[in-house]
């Protein structure tokens, strides 16, 4: 979706047991519907990739090659193709065949270990880390810099992305910082939430604020703007956190979450709303950074000017895409025979 957002043709192949396409990640997307266990899928495939400045493919290390799908395979078609294998743990290591989902991922980096209060289980936040940032974003980036580099070379290249290396990156900061006083262990230190200057306060209306006030100017700000009148008292000295946060907590339970928020507008003191996913409509600044879109953004912005995505149009078009590929019919007929078999598969996310 990034990449079809800024502008790419991108083609998604379905079939097999493949799960339905997700609606609200097809903005931009064509469908095509191919079995790539037939020799006559195998082709249509091949004749796709002739012309591709991409392949991106999410199955299992080997599966692809198993199919004639490989790296080595396609290259001999398209030598200019970049090639990117996009799973969980990577082309190798001892867990590079076992499945998984972000959860696990997240677990093997570290990053699992390190979210959650410190007398409790440790909390998954959203499937955003691994799925999405660690894996979709890599993905996304490791393709564009593939594509710089063969506008100097020529060449194609293959890609192997691997959640957990993306994980593994983005963890890193806080790697070396756990067993020290930024992070002695889970749910406690600076940015674990536990710290009066970095974490949520429930409101009178049970809503929640998130304040940010790290630094000393900010924090000052922070407990001006709250009311109090005797001097903020030093955030560097943690034996007075349980203290502070009571005060904070106290100050934040007088007045509603959105009373608050308009208090706090225009503010340098970090302090912003907690908003569920069904306000963000209605929010002045998300309307504004979206421009028009209904869903996520088009990003990034280049020059600060927003691009409108194409519409999200789930819609197979198997006999367009390879008659325009130059597919005998022998091959079209066998795809849309696969199109016919996965016709009632249902998304594996509701769809609203």
């Amino acid at each position: 979706m990034l990449l079809a957002d800024l502008g790419a043709d991108v083609i998604a192949v379905r079939g097999g047991r493949g799960s339905a396409p997700i609606p609200v990640l097809m903005r931009g997307k064509r469908l095509v519907t191919l079995d790539l266990r037939e020799p006559l899928g195998r082709s249509a495939l091949r004749r796709l990739v002739r012309d591709a400045d991409v392949l991106l493919e999410g199955f299992r290390p080997g599966v692809a090659s198993r199919l004639v799908a490989g790296y080595e395979e396609l290259a001999r078609e398209n030598p200019r193709l970049i090639y990117c294998s996009l799973t969980g743990y990577g082309q190798t290591g001892p867990r590079s065949g076992e499945a998984g989902h972000d959860i696990n991922y997240l677990a093997a980096s570290g990053v699992l270990g390190a979210v959650g209060p410190p007398d409790a289980e440790p909390v998954p936040p959203l499937n955003l880390l691994a799925d999405f940032g660690a894996g979709g974003m890599l993905a996304a980036f490791a393709i564009t810099t593939a594509l710089f580099e063969r506008a100097r070379t020529g060449r194609g290249r293959y890609v192997d992305v691997a959640m957990v290396d993306g994980c593994l990156s983005m963890m890193e900061f806080h790697r070396v910082a756990w067993g020290t006083r930024a992070m002695p262990r889970r749910g406690t230190g600076v940015l674990s939430g536990t710290a009066p200057a970095y974490r949520t306060y429930r409101c009178a209306d049970g809503r929640f604020v998130a304040v940010g006030a790290l630094e000393r100017p900010m924090f000052e700000t922070l407990w001006r703007t709250l009311g109090f009148d005797d001097a903020a008292p030093d955030m560097d000295d943690a034996s007075i956190w349980p203290a502070t946060a009571r005060a904070l907590q106290n100050a934040f339970a007088s007045k509603d979450r959105d009373a608050w928020a308009a208090l706090f507008a225009g503010v340098d003191a970090c302090v912003s709303p907690v908003l569920a996913p069904d306000e963000l409509d209605a929010d002045a600044h998300v309307r504004e950074r979206r421009r028009g879109v209904a869903g996520a953004p088009v990003v990034p912005r280049f020059g600060g000017a927003a691009v409108l995505p194409r519409e999200a149009t789930p819609v197979d078009e198997t006999d367009a895409i390879l008659r325009a590929a130059r597919a005998p019919d022998d091959e079209i007929a066998a795809a849309l025979a696969a199109r016919a078999a996965v016709a009632g598969e249902r998304a594996p996310w509701p769809a609203r």
